[in-house]
């Protein structure tokens, strides 16, 4: 592991509503972060801290509860929509169980929708538990805000690609795919063969930005050029970086790097992922002066994929992503 690296933070608030020349200095520092490890922290995201603190409290007074008042939301009971509990060990990651809990949520979205009456994967409405009344409207309002600043993250990121700010706005993002997750992680455990036991292991993410809250615990570690190095939690702000559609957009310019997570606090850890991608039925191809880039880094990533040959919507790749993280499950809603 090393220590010997920082990951930047950088302070997004020109990018809601600031000058011109202020945008542009962000952009920059979006940049670098981008062709360097693909993280960094954001201050000015505009997420209040009590918004935050309301999440963490409510998840903190779900994941208390018993398992089987837990299961009453579990995401069996969520068909096509894919939202919902999963018990620690429900999850895979490049074929292994993880050491965590969690809830999946996603745009909340009626019957009368037209993707739901089509039974479109991925699309419905969240599960909420009775017994915690003051979760949803914790999780809806971390939702909003979130997604505001993701919004102006990628504003900072057309820029930073010598596009404008609204370019991702209009192509990609006008109806993005928000998906947001509630994870706890026990602590690590010491194992019989002398394995490390894992939160969740090395990974990259899907689609364009995830930006994420955690606790004071600490864990994620961050695979940058000269080996893994901590991400420990900033006050006051949150981790972003970047999904393979962005580096597929970019002909690899900007890295979607592998991250993990191990808990080896001692105490119990929350975090609250949300993913920012590109729409369900948005066809993603390389931007026109980033196609030459393009080159097959399967032997570099993680899971042996070359994210630069797949073709087709995102909704596609999701969808044969999030199969082989919950297998049982795919088989019976896909």
């Amino acid at each position: 592991m090393s220590a010997s690296r920082e990951l930047p933070v950088i302070d997004i608030a020109p990018l809601h509503t600031g000058a011109e020349g202020d945008r542009a200095r962000v952009a920059r520092a979006i940049e670098a972060a981008c062709r360097d490890t693909g993280f960094f922290y954001i201050s000015g995201h505009g997420v209040a801290l009590t918004t935050i603190a309301q999440i963490d409290a409510a998840a903190r007074a779900f994941f208390a509860l018993p398992n089987d008042e837990k299961i009453k939301i579990a995401m069996a009971r969520g068909g096509r929509a894919w939202r919902g509990f999963f018990p620690v060990g429900g999850e895979l990651t490049s074929g292994k169980l993880d050491l965590k809990e969690g809830v999946y949520f996603g745009t909340e979205l009626g019957n009368a929708d037209p993707r739901v009456q089509a039974g479109v994967p991925m699309h419905g409405a969240n599960l909420w538990p009775e017994a915690i009344p003051e979760l949803k409207p914790a999780v809806l309002a971390f939702m909003e805000e979130t997604t505001r600043a993701a919004h102006a993250v990628m504003r900072g990121v057309a820029l930073s690609l010598s596009l404008d700010a609204e370019y991702f706005a209009r192509t990609y993002t006008a109806d993005p795919t928000v998906l947001f997750r509630m994870f706890h992680y026990p602590p690590a455990r010491a194992t019989k063969d002398g394995d490390e036991e894992w939160g969740v292991g090395e990974h990259t993410d899907y689609g364009l930005l995830t930006l994420l809250a955690q606790d004071d615990c600490g864990g994620l570690q961050v695979k940058a050029r000269g080996g893994w190095i901590e991400a420990p939690p900033i006050a006051g702000t949150l981790v972003c970086n970047i999904g393979d559609m962005l580096d597929r957009l970019t002909g690899g310019v900007y890295r979607s790097t592998p991250h993990r997570v191990r808990n080896v606090s001692g105490r119990e850890r929350l975090s609250f992922p949300l993913f920012f991608d590109p729409a369900f039925a948005a066809v993603i191809e390389p931007l026109p002066e980033h196609s030459a880039h393009a080159r097959d880094d399967s032997n570099e990533r993680w899971d042996k994929a070359n994210v630069h040959a797949f073709e087709g919507t995102y909704g596609d790749y999701l969808l044969g992503k999030v199969e082989k993280v919950f297998p049982s499950l795919g088989r019976s809603v896909l």
